[in-house]
């Protein structure tokens, strides 16, 4: 399997266009303190020919331009190697990419009924898109199951669905409540060489069900959007705590580092959906130190691995 980070911050991207923290500013000055990066997104594929988006991001066509193999024929006028994307919930940042792939085939996207709905109620994606490409929605499984391409050939790899805590994005949000099927993950499979990622950019909290899952993985791409709590509040660019938005932090007795630093059997454990405001993205700061030396990447755009 291959796998490339076409995007690995969070919403807003670094630097956001309208914020001048500590480690925007240090991303526009182009020293390489701090790298730039788009949303987050990944794609993936068996053979290096046929590719499956993980989420959509806003700066989709960026990303696919950068990337060779996600381009179309040369020998066609008119083509993509894109077989379909998986979205893991309804927000901006994961699905705003969508309406970017309008001018193409019927996109295929698999999404759980809840997102699937509120995209179609929130945001009108199918009414949208049923004036240009159209959409074919794809209910995820909950067991490894075939992931087919458009045709409903084989892809050579095998998916399903990790059902996490998550509430319904802002612009549909009624009370706040969490609720099955608002957020899931993805575990991929390889089904000739048996390796295996295990895609979770959004987790409120890691129990027993997922720490089972985590050992048992190649590649984890985990939940980095904060190093602390109250790192919004410190960084003087918001209020909500990380736990109130659904991320676990990196660090404290709890955080994830340490939950994950004893993962002695995953060859790559990389943290992607990183905010701007997270000090783990200031190359030589003792965040950045802290998670190298527990054994963890910092993911940074354009990154590939093959297993």
């Amino acid at each position: 399997m291959k796998i490339i980070l076409l995007g690995t911050a969070a919403g807003g991207g670094v630097p956001q266009w309208n914020c001048n923290c500590a480690n925007c500013r240090e991303a526009r000055r182009g020293r390489g303190g701090v790298l730039p990066r788009t949303q987050s997104s990944v794609a993936v594929s068996a053979d290096g020919r046929r590719w499956f988006l993980l989420n959509a991001s806003p700066d989709l066509r960026g990303q696919l331009e950068g990337f060779s193999p996600l381009h179309p024929s040369k020998t066609r006028r008119r083509s993509t190697p894109i077989e379909g994307v998986l979205v893991t919930n309804a927000d901006l940042d994961h699905t705003l990419g969508l309406f970017l792939l309008r001018e193409g085939e019927k996109l295929p996207v698999h999404a759980t009924p809840r997102v699937r709905r509120t995209l179609t109620r929130g945001l009108a994606l199918d009414r949208v898109l049923r004036a240009f490409c159209g959409v074919r929605w794809i209910t995820p499984p909950s067991r490894l199951a075939p992931l087919l391409c458009r045709d409903g050939s084989p892809s050579g790899l095998r998916y399903q669905a990790v059902g996490l805590p998550g509430k319904p994005p802002r612009f549909v949000r009624h009370g706040g409540a969490s609720a099955p099927g608002h957020c899931v993950g993805y575990r991929i499979s390889d089904e000739r060489t048996r390796g295996s990622v295990l895609f979770l950019p959004d987790v409120a909290a890691i129990d027993d069900r997922i720490a089972h899952l985590l050992g048992g993985c190649d590649v984890l791409l985990f939940d980095g959007t904060f190093w602390s709590e109250n790192e919004m509040r410190r960084a003087g660019v918001g209020t909500a705590p990380a736990k109130k938005m659904g991320h676990l932090p990196i660090s404290g007795p709890n955080g994830s580092l340490k939950q994950l630093a004893g993962l002695a059997s995953v060859r790559h454990k990389i943290y992607l959906h990183l905010n701007n405001t997270n000090p783990i993205l200031r190359h030589g700061s003792p965040e950045h130190a802290a998670v190298l030396a527990a054994g963890l990447e910092i993911g940074r755009d354009g990154r590939q691995i093959s297993i």
